[in-house]
């Protein structure tokens, strides 16, 4: 994108923003249009900006092409038992629960002794966490490659996908903070995995929430975590993301957004028509934020859009402080003698790569992944590099036999279908 073009964008977006903010005062129904951009921005994970690419096909083919994706994407649909688990201020968390196959089992006994000591050791468990405004289900391809290898564990943070609204948000108000997903997923574990080794995956936020369990319950992790993968995800500093906008767009985004948050989440119901209504710039915010390959499925697109989408604007507004306060670089201390997979996007506008490689830089004896074509939901855009490095983990964690084979996870390339 030219410096010419990409100031023009800028502009453009510190114009939706503050006509947004002064629609807070009146005349919603006039501009929820630029009310949908506001949360097209905040919702792709970007909160600060968006380059705007024209449309060249009309709007009723492409919502046609959205119908018949949704009808027959094949992304999303992997289920486990399920079970709930219930944080410490009463919200409910929702968890899927995908058991290892007898015949893999007996496979791993003979590792597992040799590994810890343990006649019948309990089954190692892989915890995956998602990011912000997705869900379990962007784990997809993963899900899919280890499904029947190893015991996993995937669950919906709080207000989102299937957990319920937070408690401490609906009743008092609250902002979401770092430390209490942290606290979430201490009790998800305690529900699912009372016992046994532990993996812990998370991406971008999830990988946030994996550090505060660290820095929380630090004998969790010296006493029963064997292995870690952070992807796509950061310690600390995002306030000084720019998500590949000049400086002064950035900061006239940053400095009306809070209170443009503020007041879309007063207004959730009407926003959510707005937001409807701009469903096709939405679309494009989605898959730059999202994507840096030019041939990612079309499906796997829709598929993100979905999840993202489905994430209430109020929702979106309570967590967004939690990012410029997080700061969790001290935590990483807990992950220092265990095997430790940084992966990430060198193409990520919203968790830059260089948050990754300043993670490493603090576990020297961290794997560092850097994937060249790709952008924040790594996981869906190159599914088979994602699942291998995280079998290559789970094999020096003990999980999975050094010559277990995962396959299926499939392709997001145009060219290809799903495994």
């Amino acid at each position: 994108m030219s410096e010419s073009n990409a100031e023009a964008v800028a502009s453009a977006v510190a114009s939706a923003t503050e006509a947004a903010t002064e629609a807070a005062a009146g005349g919603w129904r006039r501009t929820t249009g630029l009310a949908g951009v506001a949360i097209g921005v905040v919702a792709a994970g970007a909160a600060a900006g968006v380059a705007i690419e024209r449309l060249t096909v009309g709007r009723g083919m492409r919502q046609k092409a959205r119908l018949a994706l949704d009808s027959a994407g094949p992304y999303g649909g992997l289920r486990g038992t399920p079970g709930k688990a219930y944080a410490d201020d009463g919200t409910e968390l929702y968890y899927e629960v995908d058991d290892v196959e007898p015949a893999a089992e007996s496979a791993l006994t003979r590792r597992r002794r040799r590994l810890f000591g343990r006649k019948a050791p309990a089954p190692v468990t892989v915890v995956f966490s998602h990011g912000y405004c997705l869900n379990q289900d962007s784990w997809h391809f993963q899900r899919a490659a280890l499904r029947g290898v190893v015991r996993t564990v995937h669950w919906d943070q709080r207000s989102h996908g299937r957990s319920a609204r937070g408690v401490s948000q609906g009743r008092d108000g609250a902002p979401v903070t770092i430390e209490e997903l942290g606290r979430d997923l201490r009790a998800v574990i305690d529900a699912a995995v009372p016992e046994g080794p532990i993996v812990l995956v998370g991406h971008s936020m999830g990988g946030m929430t994996v550090m505060a369990l660290a820095d929380a319950y630090p004998d969790l992790v010296r006493e029963r975590v064997v292995g870690v993968a952070l992807v796509g995800t950061s310690s600390g500093r995002l306030g000084e993301v720019n998500f590949g906008l000049p400086v002064a767009g950035v900061n006239a985004v940053r400095r009306v957004l809070p209170g443009v948050l503020k007041a879309l989440g007063q207004r959730a119901e009407l926003v959510e028509k707005g937001r409807r209504a701009t469903a096709d710039l939405f679309a494009g915010i989605i898959k730059r934020y999202s994507f840096a390959s030019r041939d990612v499925d079309p499906a796997v697109a829709r598929f993100a859009e979905r999840m993202i989408e489905s994430t209430p604007i109020d929702v979106v507004a309570e967590y967004y402080p939690a990012f410029n306060d997080h700061d969790k670089t001290e935590a990483l201390a807990h992950f220092a003698d265990l095997p430790v997979l940084v992966l990430a996007g060198v193409r990520d506008l919203v968790t830059p790569s260089e948050h990754s490689e300043a993670i490493a830089g603090l576990l020297p004896e961290a794997e560092l992944v850097l994937v060249p074509d790709a952008g924040h939901l790594v996981m869906l855009e190159h599914p088979e590099l994602v699942t291998d490095r995280l079998a290559d983990l789970l094999a020096r964690a003990g999980a999975v036999p050094a010559a277990a084979t995962v396959e299926g996870y499939g392709s997001t390339s145009s060219t290809a279908g799903p495994g």
